[in-house]
């Protein structure tokens, strides 16, 4: 996946007007399959795991502890945000779930969840290499006569864009089997599709077929960092490190704590009140934005009460935009601040995120 085919505002508008293919296979895929598949995940991950449906997915953080890290520690730390989804039992009866992580951080993840086997009951299989993985992004997606009806058969199309926010159902698309789920990165509406890595080209092309006389793109590693900003969502190594607090950058959705024994559970638990830097959008006047690392002032002083986590400029409102972790005192939407980029100083103001929210009646 190239930074861009073509240019990253034309990839970033096509996808918010009409529809961007993605092709994430750099994404990690590890399956998890066995009779203690459920409780096994459940004591591993921030988000219940034990209730959840079959055909349903959650968003979840991973915790655990990195041994093999620069900076070793023994101490629980969030090695990655995943999203778990629960597939069909398999024949015998068995759960049968996927584990979607961050492409840089998949090997630790795996090595973690590896060390962490019980001696039978769960079997964990990286089908990475052997799958690949597409988003299909936009309004098109789910319109009448939209891309997905041009690829599918008329009952396949009903069964998918009847699919709730992040549900999830095993089908085919022609002849190839795929996993489908209604999720995301970039605030639009749309699918992503986990197929078998040896059809993963014809499938690409007939979708960019299906829907390229309309304005259809194939979209970069640039424009899904513009479209993933502007809807006001995390990237690890940026809003989310290992030592984030998740609360304060509003992943509390991502955090159920009552009740649970997941690695770190307590140190979050103490986090949930510790207070501190929040973070915050930021608008500015020009098209210009700060980068990640920019110190942020408040107007016309010399203080820092923040930095920049992410910054870009957004082609949806025309202006640069940033996150960032602020001070209290500095986070309520309309205070002024400036952000210091490269000996300068950018006038900026708090907005509320997401940046972007795509319209409902569009889906």
């Amino acid at each position: 996946m190239p930074v861009q085919y073509e240019s990253i505002v034309a990839e970033h508008l096509a996808t918010r007007q009409v529809a961007g293919l993605f092709d994430v296979s750099h994404m990690g895929r590890v399956f998890v399959e066995g009779p203690q598949a459920l409780s096994w995940l459940e004591g591993l991950l921030t988000r219940r795991v034990a209730d959840l449906a079959v055909g349903r997915a959650r968003y979840t953080l991973v915790t655990g502890v990195d041994r093999t890290a620069v900076k070793a520690t023994t101490a629980p730390v969030i090695l990655d945000d995943a999203l778990v989804t629960r597939l069909a039992d398999a024949d015998n009866g068995t759960p049968r779930l996927l584990l979607v992580v961050n492409a840089s951080n998949c090997p630790r993840v795996i090595r973690w969840l590896e060390s962490q086997l019980p001696a039978s009951g769960v079997q964990l299989t990286d089908r990475t290499a052997a799958t690949a993985m597409i988003a299909v992004q936009g309004p098109l997606v789910f319109a009448a006569e939209g891309l997905l009806r041009q690829v599918c058969a008329a009952d396949t199309t009903s069964m998918l864009a009847a699919l709730p926010v992040y549900g999830a159902a095993e089908t085919t698309i022609g002849e190839t089997p795929a996993i489908v789920s209604r999720t995301g990165y970039t605030g639009e509406d749309g699918v992503e599709l986990v197929v078998d890595s040896a059809v993963a080209v014809s499938l690409w092309e007939r979708l960019l077929a299906a829907g390229g006389d309309r304005g259809v793109r194939p979209c970069g590693l640039g424009s899904r960092d513009t479209l993933r900003l502007e809807a006001g969502m995390p990237l690890y190594g940026h809003e989310l490190t290992e030592l984030t607090d998740p609360f304060a950058i509003g992943l509390g959705r991502a955090i159920e704590l009552d009740g649970r024994t997941f690695p770190g559970v307590a140190e979050l638990s103490a986090r949930r009140v510790a207070g501190g830097r929040q973070r915050v959008g930021l608008q500015f006047q020009e098209k210009r934005a700060a980068r990640l690392g920019d110190m942020i002032l408040p107007s016309g002083t010399d203080r820092v009460c923040g930095e920049v986590t992410s910054g870009s400029f957004s082609p949806t409102l025309g202006c640069g935009i940033a996150m960032a972790m602020v001070e209290p005192a500095a986070a309520a939407v309309g205070t002024e601040l400036e952000a210091a980029v490269r000996g300068s100083r950018l006038p900026a103001r708090v907005v509320p995120l997401p940046f972007y929210r795509r319209s409902r009646e569009a889906s």
